[in-house]
C-alpha cells in the first residue's frame, strides 16, 4: 500500500537530475579515459588508421570522401572505389583490428558507466542516507520504499544497477555502439525505442508515484524530504498506522 507520499516539485526533480547527470558524465569520462589508456585503445585506432592510409596510397582513393564528392566521380571511379572498399573490408588485418576496437569500446564504456553508477547512485546514497545523491541532497529529495519505509541497501542496489545501469543506460548505449560500428541497423533503433516505451509505460502505470523504470524495479519512490514522513522499519510504519486507526476509531460516533 502506498502511504502518505509527498512528491517533490517538478523543478526540484529536474534540477537534481541535471546536477547528477553532469557529475555522472564527468565520472564516466574519467573512468573511460583510465581504462582506455590501460588497454592501449588509441594505439589500436592508430593501427586501423594506418590500414586506411595504406589502402589509400595503394589504390589511390580517399576513404573520407563525402557523399557529394562520391556522386561527382565517374562510373569507372565509383566502381573502383566499391571494389577497393570490398577488398579493404575482407582484409583479415582490418577485420581483426576493427572488431578489437569494437569490443574494447564496449568494455571501456561498460566499465566506465558501471563504476560511475556504483559510486554516484549506490555508494554515495548509502553514505548520505535517505537514498540521496548529492543532487538530491541539494534539492531536498529522498528515495524511500513506496510504503514510506526507508529504502534498503538491496533496493538501492537494484535501483542503481538493474534499473539505471542495465536498462536505462547500457541498453541504449549498447544499441548506439552497434549502430555506430554498423553491427546493427533497425535492431539498434528498435532497442532504444523499446527502452523509451518501457519508461513511458512505467510512468503511466504508476500514476500516484510517477515512478521511472529504476524506481518501479526497486519498489522505491522519490519524495520531498522536508514534508515526507519516513519510517525506519516496517514495524514502525505498522505501529503508526495502527495508532492513527485507533485515533480515528475513537473520534467515530459509531
Amino acid at each position: 500500500m502506498i502511504y502518505d507520499l509527498q512528491k517533490p516539485l517538478f523543478w526540484k526533480r529536474i534540477s537534481a537530475w541535471m546536477f547528477d547527470a553532469i557529475i555522472m558524465m564527468i565520472l564516466i569520462a574519467g573512468f573511460a579515459t583510465v581504462v582506455s589508456s590501460a588497454v592501449g585503445y588509441d594505439q589500436k585506432l592508430d593501427k586501423l588508421e594506418g590500414y586506411y592510409h595504406e589502402y589509400s596510397e595503394k589504390y589511390g582513393i580517399d576513404f573520407d570522401i563525402t557523399a557529394e564528392e562520391y556522386e561527382k566521380l565517374s562510373d569507372t571511379e565509383k566502381q573502383h572505389y566499391i571494389d577497393t572498399d570490398e577488398i579493404f573490408k575482407q582484409d583479415k588485418r582490418v577485420v581483426g583490428t576493427y572488431n578489437l576496437i569494437y569490443n574494447l569500446t564496449l568494455i571501456i564504456i561498460a566499465i566506465g558507466v558501471l563504476l560511475s553508477v556504483i559510486i554516484w547512485e549506490f555508494i554515495v546514497p548509502l553514505f548520505l542516507k535517505n537514498g540521496q545523491t548529492v543532487g538530491k541532497k541539494i534539492f531536498g529529495i529522498a528515495v524511500i520504499r513506496t510504503n514510506g519505509v526507508k529504502a534498503s541497501s538491496i533496493q538501492l542496489f537494484i535501483r542503481a544497477i538493474l534499473g539505471k545501469y542495465t536498462f536505462e543506460l547500457m541498453l541504449p548505449i549498447f544499441s548506439l555502439i552497434l549502430f555506430f560500428f554498423a553491427k546493427a541497423g533497425i535492431f539498434a533503433v528498435g532497442m532504444i525505442g523499446l527502452v523509451l516505451i518501457a519508461q513511458l509505460v512505467s510512468l503511466i502505470a504508476t500514476r500516484r508515484t510517477r515512478s521511472a523504470l529504476h524506481d518501479l524495479l526497486a519498489d522505491t519512490v522519490t519524495v520531498d524530504l522536508a514534508s515526507q514522513l519516513i519510517f525506519d522499519s516496517e514495524e514502525e510504519m505498522i505501529k503508526y498506522k495502527e495508532e492513527q486507526h485507533a485515533k480515528m476509531a475513537e473520534r467515530s460516533p459509531y
